[in-house]
């Protein structure tokens, strides 16, 4: 297996050199698509080793399906900046993809810091994936021939990591690897959680019904800043 890691990033100097740090002990290749942020994370990402690719669109569908182009393993993992792989990860993958009708999969979640409710967003999240349901936070890995067949991530600015599983669930086998989680920043909820709680479920529920992901992103803020200037 040749593994290429593909991480979008706008905006994420103080994150993504402990992120690239913990991917590359399962990496053949890391690839950084960074949105053109002012921070200096295409420093920082070159610095520390990844393979830096600009020019895309922001937003994680378009940055994302701009690393799989350029990326040479032919399994593609799609990590977020704010994420840590564990140690285990490349043998459960290759564990998983040892069986050809597998076409890919995710990890289980582990927020951190650890606190109550972030288990609590763990342990739900380990339900609903057996609907089927998961997200780009657990680290969505895919063949690239399974990629390419279905048209990879699209350039939604809400929803693609979803839609994507969505597809990949109907057309293939894919593996939960529970035992070997991802562990994600508390970021985006330690704040407000019971408010961020009740937009995560408003925009699931409304794009459920069929509203459109270009008008929900109106209503999920970006917690990520750029430097002022």
């Amino acid at each position: 297996m040749q593994l290429s890691i593909i991480i979008p990033t706008w905006c994420e100097a103080a994150a993504i050199a402990d992120t690239i740090s913990a991917a590359r002990a399962c990496a053949d290749e890391i690839i950084v698509v960074d949105a053109g942020g002012d921070d200096g994370t295409e420093d920082v990402a070159r610095g520390a080793g990844a393979t830096v690719v600009r020019g895309a669109m922001k937003g994680r569908g378009p940055q994302m399906d701009a690393g799989a182009r350029a990326a040479s393993g032919d399994v593609l993992l799609f990590l977020h900046a704010d994420a840590r792989l564990p140690p285990g990860a490349r043998s459960a993958m290759e564990s998983a993809l040892a069986d050809p009708d597998i076409g890919g999969g995710n990890f289980g979640l582990r927020f951190v810091p650890r606190t109550m409710l972030g288990d609590v967003f763990g342990a739900v999240n380990f339900v609903r994936r057996f609907a089927g349901i998961y997200y780009g936070d657990s680290a969505i890995f895919v063949r690239r021939e399974v990629y390419a067949e279905l048209g990879g991530f699209r350039p939604l600015p809400l929803f693609e990591d979803y839609e994507f599983a969505r597809r990949l669930e109907r057309s293939k086998k894919t593996c939960f690897l529970w035992k070997v989680p991802v562990e994600v920043s508390d970021r985006r909820y330690a704040h407000q959680p019971l408010r961020t709680v009740a937009i995560w479920a408003a925009l699931q529920a409304l794009y459920s019904a069929g509203a459109s992901p270009e008008w929900l992103a109106r209503f999920y803020a970006d917690i990520r800043r750029a430097r002022a200037t």
